[in-house]
């Protein structure tokens, strides 16, 4: 099963991306989990400054931006 997770600290940007994951996935009919880590000390462990972030399977595919329905979508079918 694939995995997706949006890293951030509960900011709007990153509530409308973690909202969108979760669409995307029931539009793409892909079978994924959508996990949102909202904790310092775990998104620290990725290295990572901006918020939000998209991962998919461990991998970071976008940072700094909302992530879009559309582009989830694309990113999940890879």
């Amino acid at each position: 099963m694939t995995q997706i997770k949006v890293l951030g600290p509960g900011c709007p940007k990153c509530k409308s991306t973690y909202s969108n994951a979760q669409e995307a996935v029931k539009q793409s009919g892909v079978e994924a989990e959508v996990i949102k880590v909202d904790d310092i000390q775990e998104m620290l462990k990725y290295n990572v400054l901006t918020t939000p972030v998209l991962m998919i399977d461990e991998e970071i595919k976008i940072k700094g931006r909302v992530a879009q329905v559309r582009e989830i979508i694309e990113l999940l079918k890879k």
